[in-house]
């Protein structure tokens, strides 16, 4: 059975001080009983990984991601962080080509597909994005978009390595606009996902990848994208920045 999944992606938000006390408020929370079965993952700044990760301690459900890491293993890289650095600090996941690092870094099919495999050479889960814009949906292209960046990105991997991987699809014309995919398009595109994968690696594998909704997911409508069949959970951006709305999400399965 495929895990269930509430990952919070903070992005560039909160001060160190206000990290560590959302971080601590959700810790808190996710000791509930009725969250014992339901992994929580938070990506949160690289200045916050460290003092997080304290935070999070024992906890048995909760696990810390990085946003991004570098594809090289050191150099003379100024102002990037390496997977070697991530794993020292105990990181469990590194969030892979989000939309706004395909958008704003120009980050490559090629240089995903070395950080994927950088992360996964450290021992780290990559939490890998995939999806499209308004206007390829609108051209009816999104499905061979999405195709083309997980087989030029990922399809290089064996199985044994391919099975690690959690894979995000996000609507970039959901994210942050307020507008969620319907029900109806997201299962769509995650069966659709899951196909693709099985195409290249088998069924066995295809259902064992956990396969995460990202696009404006809230309480209010988490309860029935993740009753989707295909649907594991959510990336939650700017929700998981309010610690009960995130644990309520989280709740949502």
């Amino acid at each position: 059975m495929r895990k269930k999944i509430a990952a919070g992606n903070w992005k560039m938000n909160t001060t160190l001080d206000e990290g560590l006390k959302l971080a601590s408020e959700v810790v808190h929370m996710a000791k509930d009983e009725s969250l014992s079965d339901t992994t929580i993952i938070i990506s949160v700044p690289f200045t916050h990984l460290g003092s997080v990760k304290k935070i999070i301690g024992s906890a048995t459900n909760v696990f810390i991601a990085a946003q991004n890491c570098h594809q090289e293993v050191s150099g003379a890289y100024t102002g990037e962080i390496s997977a070697t650095m991530l794993q020292s600090l105990g990181v469990d996941c590194v969030v892979l080509g989000h939309s706004e690092r395909r958008e704003y870094y120009k980050e490559t099919y090629a240089e995903l597909g070395a950080k994927t495999q950088i992360v996964l050479a450290h021992q780290m889960t990559p939490i890998f994005c995939c999806g499209e814009k308004l206007d390829t949906r609108e051209e009816n292209a999104h499905f061979n978009l999405v195709k083309e960046q997980l087989s030029s990105s990922l399809f290089q991997l064996d199985a044994a390595d391919f099975v690690k991987i959690i894979i995000a699809y996000e609507p970039v014309w959901a994210i942050g606009t307020g507008v969620t995919a319907s029900d109806e398009q997201a299962q769509e595109m995650h069966h659709f996902i899951r196909e693709t994968i099985t195409e290249k690696y088998g069924e066995s594998i295809a259902h064992q990848i956990p396969i995460l909704y990202g696009g404006s997911v809230k309480p209010t409508n988490a309860q029935t994208l993740f009753s989707c069949p295909d649907v594991d959970g959510g990336l939650i951006g700017g929700a998981s920045l309010d610690a009960q709305g995130f644990i309520d999400i989280a709740r949502s399965f």
